[in-house]
């Protein structure tokens, strides 16, 4: 049913023991408004979980240097992995983005219940991969003894939280793909405070529980993963929620419904592999110079990460509203969407820049109280805000393309804008006197300025295509 408000043009549908639901407004304030009712809980979303990781290196380091570095270099070596499979299991917000955008209400449950069987299996190969080869891979990067039994025992403490993670990044998916991000926030922000306390009493051997130093970490972070598990499965059985059928009945395994998964998941985690197992790359190279560049290196590269953030979770919320349109067949309001999260992205971008040269300055010191590595770090700074505009169209442009389903090009794009592009040329900069270590940031700029291009052209080109296909069947799919 079509009614107005305010001018513009609103559509809504009546759903058996919901009532009158919002399916989606038409009009660029009301898209705005539903934009940021979706965007802001999941940018809290993602500020949280990097809180996590945030409280397990920050109180490891007032535990010794040694449990400093074994948690850095669990964190290191966890991180792509994790980052990627993520992408993986993220593969059902799409999913479920287009069947509610369909009116497949019916098909909801099975998706969601099928990717978190997938996210089981996927956690078990992990945990197998985990035995084998984690001794080897530290017994070749030359650790201290002491630093590399902390890393070890960090990531055995994070292999018990692997399961329940994997199954909530599944729940989690299907919140966000019914557009439901505040879930995600309420029990993200919920953990948060778990996660800290556990670290308090495990790390430093507190309230009668043994010290474990940096290792305790792992096992806290283990422990709150469960306990979003489990509130995500019970928030997934009750209200609003309920009415979907998720985690209610034993389905059958169903491969079909998982090659669909993978089919879109793979090239999603791969991409996101690829993008994140980069850094850890250069980080390794970084090593032939000074122990300023590496730390300036190293603390620049933080920041960044912070303001990463943005896009990318500008880049969630376009694949859950383009998802949307596209699976309603409305692809008007999907363009408009797309459009609008590009443009707030790199507005949002600009105004960082403006504030990190501005501010340049005390952000290095925050880092740093030495004035060799505050003044270094001022200098990567400049050539971040060069970073993080190209971060700022590239990012949200590879959720606007997940949400009409089209992923197999990003993960090219990323590996020919990363690898290929933006690596060796890095690091042939980086052997110039010139240059030096910023010589690998200039490649990387390189490299993603060229992936986002590449995929504007390819977004442009997609939806001209579907645009053209509609006109050709003489309906825009609204009812």
């Amino acid at each position: 049913m079509r009614v107005w408000l305010d001018g513009e043009p609103t559509y809504w549908v009546y759903r058996e023991g919901l009532g009158k639901v919002l399916l989606y407004t038409a009009g660029v304030q009301k898209q705005f408004r539903r934009l940021a009712s979706i965007l802001l809980p999941v940018l809290a979303t993602q500020l949280a979980l990097h809180g996590m990781s945030f409280f397990d290196v920050v109180m490891s380091g007032h535990a010794s240097p040694e449990d400093l570095a074994g948690v850095a270099i669990g964190s290191n070596l966890w991180l792509p992995v994790y980052t990627g499979l993520t992408g993986v299991m993220m593969a059902v917000t799409p999913l479920v983005a287009h069947l509610i955008g369909g009116g497949r209400n019916d098909q909801v449950a099975k998706t969601v219940d099928q990717g978190m069987y997938l996210a089981m299996a996927i956690a078990g190969i992990v945990l197998m991969a985990g035995v084998l080869a984690v001794d080897p891979l530290l017994a070749t990067m030359n650790l201290e003894p002491a630093v590399g039994q902390i890393a070890r025992q960090y990531l055995i403490g994070i292999a018990w939280g692997i399961p329940p993670l994997f199954v909530y990044t599944v729940l989690r998916a299907f919140f966000d793909g019914l557009g439901q991000t505040r879930i995600t926030l309420l029990i993200t922000l919920g953990s948060l405070p778990i996660n800290v306390l556990l670290n308090y009493l495990l790390i430093f051997g507190h309230g009668g529980f043994p010290r474990l130093g940096g290792a305790g970490a792992g096992y806290a972070t283990a422990v709150t993963y469960g306990c979003m598990a489990v509130i995500a499965v019970a928030m997934a059985r009750r209200g609003f929620f309920a009415s979907y059928g998720v985690a209610r009945r034993f389905y059958p395994l169903s491969l079909p419904a998982w090659r669909e998964q993978l089919r879109i998941g793979l090239p999603i985690g791969g991409a996101i592999f690829i993008e994140t197992s980069i850094f850890a790359a250069i980080s390794l190279l970084m090593s032939r110079f000074d122990t300023v560049a590496i730390a300036a290196h190293q603390a620049a590269l933080n920041f960044v990460t912070i303001l990463y953030m943005v896009p990318l979770s500008m880049s969630m919320a376009m694949t859950i509203l383009v998802g949307y349109e596209a699976g309603a067949q409305r692809f008007a309001e999907a363009r408009r969407y797309a459009g609008l999260g590009l443009l707030l992205a790199v507005g949002f971008s600009l105004l960082g820049g403006t504030l990190l040269f501005l501010l340049n300055k005390q952000v290095a010191a925050f880092y740093s109280p030495d004035p060799a590595v505050a003044a270094m770090i001022g200098h990567f700074l400049i050539y971040a805000i060069f970073f993080q505009l190209s971060d700022a169209v590239a990012t949200p442009v590879q959720g606007i393309l997940r949400g009409y389903k089209d992923v197999n090009v990003t993960l090219v794009v990323t590996v020919v804008a990363y690898w290929l592009v933006g690596l060796p040329l890095g690091h042939w900069l980086a052997g110039m006197p010139a240059w030096g270590p910023f010589g690998y940031w200039v490649g990387l700029i390189t490299g993603l300025g060229l992936g986002a291009l590449l995929l504007l052209l390819r977004l442009f080109s997609l939806q001209r295509r579907w645009q053209e296909g509609i006109s050709e069947g003489g309906s825009n799919g609204r009812s």
